[in-house]
């Protein structure tokens, strides 16, 4: 038996696609190089932040762990430095987190500055002084928006 032959219309096709060139490495920085850091926030974002959590000057740079002549010299100066920049993003989504789980600023505060059982009874603006405070604060946010009981 013969092998049955090939048709025109069952030829392959092969197109051809355009190769595009691999985008350029970027250079490694050398090691004597410095890095630049990115500046940090612009001070009116620390007093949005005071404004938004109702809390004086002092109450806030305290909460920051920050001291009075530092503030008023970042003031002057219109920008925080990056770790300070940090501290003020943190407390912001803290505060947006809660903002979304309870739906109105004002309970959100009323939260943020209330002490909490399962914070071992601290007020978790308090509570979030460090990092690892903080992160507790958005677990416990978390668990409560997914109504989780521990």
């Amino acid at each position: 038996m013969k092998p049955p032959t090939k048709t025109k219309s069952a030829k392959l096709v092969k197109k051809k696609v355009p190769v595009r060139p691999l985008p350029a490495k970027k250079p490694i920085p050398s090691a004597d190089k410095k890095l630049k850091v990115a500046p940090g926030l612009d001070f009116r974002e620390f007093e949005a932040l005071r404004r938004q959590l109702d809390l004086s000057l002092e109450e806030l740079t305290v909460r920051l762990g920050l001291s009075r002549a530092k503030i008023e010299k970042r003031k002057a100066t219109g920008r925080l430095t990056p770790d300070e920049s940090g501290k003020v993003v943190c407390y912001a989504r803290l505060l947006g987190h809660a903002v979304h789980l309870f739906g109105a600023l004002e309970e959100a505060r009323q939260w943020l500055k209330t002490p909490q059982g399962r914070l071992h009874g601290a007020v978790p603006l308090d509570y979030a002084k460090t990092d690892l405070g903080a992160r507790e604060v958005e677990n416990l946010l978390t668990e409560l928006a997914y109504g989780i009981k521990s």
